[in-house]
């Protein structure tokens, strides 16, 4: 039986926030991506089939195309293409939920009208010390994703007997993209109990990996051959590599969002390998560069993030940013990974 998330008075006060409640949203981190929008998706699910409300689903900005497909993506308001609406939204809604972000600052340019809606929140996430101000905060960073406490949520409450696949399908998805397709942060056997419970909604989990996982462009292909041919360096004797993509690199392969996505797990193919950082122009503002890292093991990518990159996670996955020319992110990489050589070298 899986272990309940939070307690029988929390769980009787979220009942009463959403029953009390009309306008109800459901918020997750820029750039979403497969936890994110599963999270949400599955939240809003969980709010209309079990308890009858409609919730409007808002992001900040754009999500990468291979999620497209997911059910009620159609639904999804993004915040940088209806500023003066969702603002208005936020400002009248009675009920916010925040899904797989720690920090109000990694919703970007939603973050004032976040923090200054009246509405109480509600944060469900699986990140570090979260500061997020809320009438009830699920943190568990030992979880391997948001879309696994969004489960155990629904099945505390007795709401995943009324669901089906418009429910399983996001949930699943953000659990299999947060992991790696269960490769890293999936050892709790609790993972595959839930993963076999949303099999009996009928979802069909290997087209689910395909659509995300063998959905993109020729492009995409050509970019993630160029990336390993041409981009990548390796520092064998520390077993790290780190690879940059210039906005020049991104117009050449014609780049839409979404299609760096996972280049940076390949280099961890490398016999020994421990560590891969990505260093990406953004496509629009200048001197700011997006950085992801990918480690085994009990290499700390969440450690090197905050330290240098002005980030965090988890130990084997993390992102940031820096805000300087990509010739000084790789100046940044390369100290960083000297710095951890000894944890590299173990």
């Amino acid at each position: 039986m899986l272990k309940d998330i939070i307690t029988t008075k929390q769980c009787e006060q979220l009942r009463t926030l959403i029953q009390e409640s009309e306008n109800i949203i459901c918020v997750c981190h820029q750039n979403p991506d497969g936890d994110a929008l599963g999270a949400s998706l599955g939240w809003a699910e969980v709010l209309h089939t079990y308890f009858n409300k409609q919730a409007q689903i808002m992001v900040p900005d754009q999500y990468p195309d291979f999620l497209q497909w997911l059910p009620n993506t159609d639904k999804i308001i993004r915040y940088d293409k209806h500023k003066e609406g969702c603002d208005w939204t936020l400002q009248h809604a009675d009920l916010i939920f925040g899904l797989d972000f720690n920090t109000s600052s990694r919703i970007d340019q939603m973050q004032q009208s976040f923090d200054n809606s009246p509405a109480k929140k509600v944060l469900i996430d699986h990140h570090l010390n979260p500061d997020v101000p809320a009438e009830i905060t699920i943190s568990h960073p030992e979880a391997s994703s948001t879309c696994e406490l969004v489960f155990r949520l629904t099945w505390q409450l007795g709401a995943f007997e009324t669901l089906k696949k418009h429910f399983a399908i996001p949930i699943y998805c953000g659990m299999m993209t947060d992991t790696g397709s269960f490769t890293y942060n999936s050892d709790d056997c609790d993972i595959y109990f839930i993963v076999s419970q949303l099999l009996t909604k009928h979802i069909n989990k290997d087209k689910i990996y395909r659509n995300v996982y063998h959905n993109f462009s020729v492009d995409r292909i050509r970019l993630t051959g160029f990336v390993l041919y041409e981009k990548l360096v390796v520092d064998e004797a520390r077993h790290a590599s780190y690879f940059t993509l210039t906005r020049n690199d991104l117009k050449r392969f014609h780049f839409v969002k979404g299609d760096a996505e996972g280049i940076v797990n390949m280099p961890l193919q490398i016999k020994g390998h421990k560590l891969s950082i990505s260093l990406r122009e953004d496509t629009e503002r200048d001197n700011l560069i997006w950085v992801s890292l990918r480690s085994v093991d009990q290499f700390p990518c969440n450690e090197m993030a905050a330290k240098f990159f002005n980030g965090g996670g988890h130990l084997n996955a993390s992102g940031g940013r820096l805000y300087c020319s990509i010739d000084e992110a790789i100046k940044i990489a390369e100290q960083a990974i000297q710095d951890f050589e000894e944890k590299l070298k173990s």
